[in-house]
């Protein structure tokens, strides 16, 4: 039988083949399908044990943020780790002993933040080569990616990175896709579309599901949607993740050059190596990753400004504040006191289901 790598370049070099035109649509569709299932497999195998993990990449989470380095050898990605996590760094001291990658953590804005080099995922990591595995599932749990780029030469790398990732079913700097996906018993596949659709019709969907051996579906598209968005949904594995190009050695260009870069959308650019426009790479990252900060107070005490306990984003009800802190927690819990943007009046008693937004202060009130 042929390898599974031997099956995508197949399937690949078919789909470089095929001209795109309204007439192909559908037959482009089925061959995405059937690569997306060819690359879940080389992510995760079918059966046996997930053979054998190779040397170990499992990288104990600290922090409240994990950020993940990606970038060909030579653009200047480990002296930007360095120099980031020398100039920032809260602890260096760690004794990693199993650990082959040495995250480095920096503090900022009073967060904590992990800083992850994930090595080799250039080097035919999505063909589930080397211990190329560990560091796709350690890149999945990342809030943020950071792509390093030489500014001589981006393009051919961007590109180039930005496949093997989405080979990962890592999305970058993209949002679920708006569709509808309800597998049922019978009834067969039940198609809607609420706008007009230039790729996907009635015919292609049901075939796309028949390669998934689904045959009972109700499928909505609620946007102008592509084979590959209709795949991601159907796969459910897809992690959408944020994630900046960094253009390193500025120094190398002239301001002329430079002016252009600073309108790429996701771009900074600077100088890993002179240290250049580190602030400005901070703020986007802190933009980027979306972190909620809650300072504490103590009863009759005054708010603790030093370390906010940090939130992501999507979680900032003080129920997910309490978890934060302990487990227990939640079970002592009668009210809390809020001042802060989220409320009306200062402070205001709020219960457990209240959204909590940055830099509130909170006082828990227990039982």
């Amino acid at each position: 039988t042929m390898s599974i790598l031997a099956k995508i370049a197949e399937i690949e070099n078919e789909m470089a083949r095929t001209q795109k035109n309204k007439a192909t649509a559908h037959h482009l569709g089925l061959l995405k399908a059937r690569l997306a299932k060819l690359r879940r497999e080389l992510i995760s195998p079918k059966g046996g044990s997930g053979g054998g993990t190779g040397e170990g990449f499992d990288v104990a989470k600290t922090g409240d943020a994990r950020i993940g380095f990606v970038g060909f050898p030579s653009v200047g990605k480990s002296t930007l780790l360095s120099n980031l996590a020398g100039v920032y760094s809260e602890v260096a001291a760690y004794e990693f002993t199993t650990l082959t990658t040495v995250p480095g953590v920096i503090r900022y804005k009073g967060a904590k933040i992990q800083l992850l080099d994930l090595p080799g995922i250039i080097e035919g990591a999505k063909d589930g080569k080397g211990r190329g595995r560990q560091v796709i599932a350690v890149a999945r749990t990342c809030n943020l990616i950071l792509i390093v780029l030489d500014v001589l030469k981006p393009l051919l790398h961007k590109k180039l990175i930005e496949h093997e990732l989405e080979g990962f079913g890592i999305r970058l700097n993209k949002q679920p896709p708006n569709i509808g996906f309800k597998k049922k018993d019978k009834g067969g596949i039940n198609f809607t579309a609420t706008c007009a659709q230039s790729e996907l019709d009635g015919e292609t969907v049901k075939s796309i599901l028949a390669e998934y051996k689904i045959h009972n579906a109700d499928i909505t598209l609620r946007s102008d949607s592509t084979a590959d968005d209709l795949i991601d949904v159907v796969e459910g594995n897809r992690v959408y993740i944020p994630c900046i190009y960094v253009l390193n050695k500025i120094d190398q260009i002239s301001i002329e050059e430079l002016d252009i870069i600073y309108k790429v959308p996701h771009c900074v650019p600077i100088s890993a190596h002179h240290r250049w426009n580190f602030d400005d790479l901070l703020e986007k990252m802190w933009d980027y990753l979306k972190l909620v900060r809650i300072y504490t107070k103590p009863k009759g005490q005054l708010p603790d400004y030093t370390s906010p306990v940090v939130l992501p984003n999507e979680r900032t009800s003080v129920e997910d504040f309490c978890m934060k802190i302990h487990k227990n927690l939640i079970k002592e819990f009668k009210y809390a006191l809020v001042w802060g943007s989220s409320v009306k009046h200062n402070p205001q008693k709020v219960g457990k289901d209240h959204v909590m937004e940055d830099e509130d202060v909170i006082q828990l009130v227990k039982k």
